[in-house]
């Protein structure tokens, strides 16, 4: 609505756009509101990752018991 009421509404869409890429595309963003669990250095993204594998190695996770069996017919 505001760009469409706008005089010149290319200019209020490029600027709108700017303000948006600036105050919210980033990594901050998400990491601020819990919707990332850590922003990492793109150089140290192997070892994060074989430090986060390394932990998982000898994981077991047992499955819940069944409620029904599978009777024969």
């Amino acid at each position: 609505r505001q760009i469409a009421a706008a005089d010149d509404p290319e200019a209020m869409r490029a600027r709108m756009v700017k303000e948006y890429k600036a105050e919210l595309m980033h990594p901050y963003y998400a990491a601020e509101r819990g919707l990332v669990d850590d922003v990492i250095d793109p150089v140290h993204t192997r070892e994060v990752l074989i430090d986060s594998l390394a932990m998982l190695a000898n994981k077991h996770a047992d499955r819940p018991a069944r409620k029904h069996g599978n009777p024969p017919q």
